[in-house]
């Protein structure tokens, strides 16, 4: 007998053994893909992670329905990697696997499967079965698998619905639709007649009379001879119209009389075909002495924290240490905290590794994620760096030599939902551990732990204090709120200081950008009449107030209802609304600065696959002069032309209920300042603040990191948080409010009886409803002394037997470790 052990992508922790054949299990290898029934009728695309001939004694060994790759598609190391998320965050191994793989290489009887618009199919290269689907598809627009099944009469379809799909000619429907289309940019090049002497002659014959289309000639080919001298570059048709004072009606005519071809090049976003920069980057004497240090620091410690003010060139050393892995042939994995980010820096880096750069996030539909996924499988050259948010750490990498971590203090490397809630930095360094690679991270303001374990000589620490090309840290200065709205100095939530300040800048031609951490118009619509506010049905929060589409929208489940015109509660008329968002900020400019191009970046404006490039782009090329936006600005955004930055209200942060408030306030406050004055011009900053004189604004004000760092250290020791503590977050959730008390309750004394270790709860959260469930919150606190691994299996028992009581079935139990 022979078996084989699987991962299925389900919620499910343990593995599963299917039985094969004797050829089967000659042919298969760990790492490949294999389609198994599960249940009833469903078929699911798992992976083998073992070989072996132990029969399984609890139940009867189904057999594999088929093989589906001819060769591993996952490397070894992925998967030990994998088993040790599961185990360290708690979570299903199959869980692991689903948010790891990219959805088209995991079909599944329910995936919907259409047919690509608008493509070319010649019909008489496929098989008869990819036939059949072909024709079925042109009936219908969707089907499932399951029909599938049914048209071709056989159970083994996933190979024909993957050679459709590689093909091009399906897609699955797990894709989001894009409308944006990348630019065709049309350019114009003489017709190959005329580019002999002998044609010239004839061309200037054929135009002796059109003294405008000839006009036009002439400039082309002074707009060739200059471009030549500068590196030959093709000549678009709206720079020849521009030079030549001309007009695209002369240029078509010219096209049509056959004088010039027009063609047309799209800016590709997965082949890079620009210049290489020649020459090499030089570093400043500063980064040259952080680059020498840690080089310095890896020959003995595995992990190295560079801690550089913002604007202090960090990205350049990246770039130089990834010049010397690259020369060693090893594959490079840049980590960034935010997709936007991977947009600006994926041109810095092209610009000097041309093609060798690659790039993976959730914004990359399926088959470009696969592309990679393949590239980084075989070793190609077209990935030896690859750069990506945090399920880039899933690629199957052969030979990683070395991982950056960019702005490794950033929250958004903790998955909060679904399964693994991983943190891709501390998932990095154990990647790296297997590779026996080495581990850079890199930020303006580190965590509190990363900074921890460098004081305590766990990771190398090598810090830079001064900005690059020695430009000025920006000069912060706090507005008084209160004062400003006592004294009437307030135009809507800008005070005087403000936009004298914008004024000024806008005068001097430089850019503006604020900074308000909430999307919409305003999060709270009241009646005065009766104070009713509008809360959203499922869950226990305010209905946040969008004025461009007239509604109210809860941010934690979807739900939108128009805005009312009258209260609900009262039917008063007279409602007004409460605190404000970007979108508010966005409408007040509008009336301060009408001449000026406002531009807003938060959630709402960048939903597409191009959305933050095409805002940051048109700030980069200055055609917004001020841009409103939430965190996405917090984040490493090199901006040369912004002299101001205005924070609309730093209390906002400060106030949170988490034991991180503080740090994460100042991190976001001194990344946002850092945007400003990254040229030779000192920037300036407006914090706008009822509270200026709060320790943490002052340490803003001061840049004074290790004054909040040893502040926040004597905290957390006292209140035993973090690095002292480990914290283990369990979420419950039911829609039954007294079966929720009384299993949280339950649950909550077993765990105090038997953990020698503070256990809080069962605590009700801030927003103790979210989508008709009620939430209860239990944390443990484990001391640093104490073996972390026995702790969790104590706590999974627990779990086990919390399970195991029939009325607390219901329950969900979300565990979050390491919770931050």
């Amino acid at each position: 007998m022979y078996f084989v052990e699987v991962i299925l992508p389900l919620s499910l922790a343990k593995t599963f053994t299917y039985s094969v054949s004797e050829a089967e299990f000659e042919y298969i290898k760990k790492g490949m893909r294999v389609a198994v029934p599960f249940g009833k009728s469903k078929i699911y695309t798992a992976l083998v992670i073992e070989i072996h001939q132990n029969k399984p004694a609890l139940y009867e060994a189904k057999e594999i329905h088929e093989i589906l790759d001819e060769k591993p598609i996952v490397t070894e190391i992925q998967i030990m990697h994998w088993h040790w998320i599961a185990s360290y965050y708690m979570s299903a191994i199959g869980d692991v696997y689903r948010s790891a793989m990219p959805s088209a290489l995991l079909l599944e009887s329910e995936t919907l499967i259409s047919q690509k618009s608008e493509i070319f199919v010649d019909t008489s290269l496929l098989s008869d079965d990819e036939f059949l689907v072909y024709e079925a598809l042109q009936q219908q627009n969707s089907l499932k698998v399951q029909d599938i099944i049914a048209i071709l009469n056989k159970k083994n379809i996933f190979p024909v619905i993957q050679k459709l799909v590689d093909k091009n000619i399906l897609v699955l429907q797990e894709e989001i639709q894009e409308n944006y289309k990348p630019k065709l940019v049309r350019y114009v090049r003489l017709h190959s007649k005329y580019e002999t002497d002998q044609g010239l002659g004839a061309l200037l014959e054929i135009l002796k009379n059109a003294n405008k289309q000839k006009e036009i000639v002439m400039r082309y080919f002074q707009l060739c001879a200059t471009e030549k001298t500068q590196g030959s570059k093709p000549i678009t048709v709206k720079k020849l119209i521009e030079e030549a004072n001309s007009s695209s009606a002369i240029i078509k005519a010219l096209i049509e009389k056959e004088v010039f071809e027009d063609y047309f090049l799209q800016e590709d976003r997965v082949n890079f075909n620009g210049k290489i920069k020649d020459g090499e980057l030089r570093l400043s004497g500063e980064q040259q002495i952080a680059f020498e240090e840690i080089k310095e620091s890896f020959s003995h410690k595995e992990v190295c924290l560079l801690h550089g003010v913002t604007s202090s060139g960090k990205t350049e050393i990246y770039i130089k240490l990834i010049e010397e892995y690259l020369a060693t042939g090893k594959q490079i994995l840049y980590l960034l905290p935010e997709i936007a980010l991977t947009t600006q820096l994926v041109g810095r880096l092209r610009a000097y590794f041309g093609n060798k750069v690659a790039v993976f996030h959730s914004k990359y539909n399926n088959n470009e994620r696969i592309e990679v996924w393949n590239q980084v499988l075989q070793n190609s050259e077209k990935s030896q760096v690859v750069m990506g948010a945090r399920s880039a750490l899933f690629l199957p990498f052969h030979d990683l030599g070395f991982i950056i971590v960019d702005e490794e203090h950033e929250q958004t490397f903790k998955q909060a939902d679904p399964a693994p809630r991983y943190h891709a930095r501390d998932a990095a360094i154990v990647l790296a551990n297997s590779h026996k690679a080495k581990v850079l991270l890199g930020s303006a303001t580190p965590s509190i732990e990363t900074y921890f374990n460098a004081k305590s000589d766990k990771f190398g620490l090598v810090e830079i204090f001064k900005r690059y090309g020695n430009v000025m840290m920006p000069n912060i200065e706090l507005v008084d709120l209160k004062d400003k709205y006592f004294r009437k100095k307030m135009t809507g939530h800008f005070s005087d200081v403000l936009i004298e300040e914008i004024t000024k800048a806008l005068t001097l031609g430089e850019q503006v950008i604020l900074f308000q951490n909430r999307r919409g118009y305003s999060p709270v619509v009241e009646c005065i009449t009766c104070g009713h506010v509008p809360q959203c049905q499922q869950c226990d929060v305010s209905l946040t107030y969008h004025k461009h589409k007239n509604q109210l929208r809860c941010h934690y489940c979807g739900y939108t209802m128009a805005k009312p015109t009258h209260c609900h509660a009262c039917s008063s008329v007279d409602l007004t609304t409460k605190g404000f968002g970007t979108e508010q900020i966005e409408q007040e400019l509008l009336t301060i600065f009408p001449n000026s191009k406002i531009g807003r970046m938060d959630q709402d404006t960048t939903r597409g696959k191009f959305g933050f490039e095409k805002i940051i782009d048109s700030f980069k090329n200055r055609e917004m002069d001020i841009l409103v936006g939430t965190q996405m600005l917090a984040k490493g955004l090199d901006f040369d032309n912004v002299s101001l930055v205005g924070i609309m209200n730093a209390d906002n942060m400060l106030y949170h209920p988490d034991f991180r408030a503080f740090e994460r306030s100042f991190q976001m406050m001194t990344q946002v300042a850092g945007r400003a004055g990254r040229s030779e011009k000192q920037g300036k900053v407006i914090v706008q603040t009822y509270n200026p004189n709060h320790n943490t604004i002052q340490q803003v004000t001061n840049n004074d990191y290790l004054g909040m760092y040893n502040e926040q250290l004597y905290d957390r020791q006292i209140y035993k948080y973090p690095p002292y503590f480990r914290i283990i977050k369990l979420t419950l959730k039911q829609r039954d409010f007294d079966k929720l008390k009384k299993g949280s309750m339950w649950l909550y004394q077993v765990m105090s009886q038997n953990l020698v270790m503070p256990v809080l709860g069962p605590e009700e959260p801030a927003i103790s409803r979210i989508r008709n469930e009620y939430i209860r919150t239990i944390i443990v606190k484990i001391p640093q002394n104490v073996s972390i691994g026995n702790t969790k299996k104590t706590i999974q028992k627990m779990l086990n037997s919390f399970e195991a009581v029939a009325q607390f079935r219901a329950i969900k139990v979300i565990l979050n470790v390491d919770f931050y």
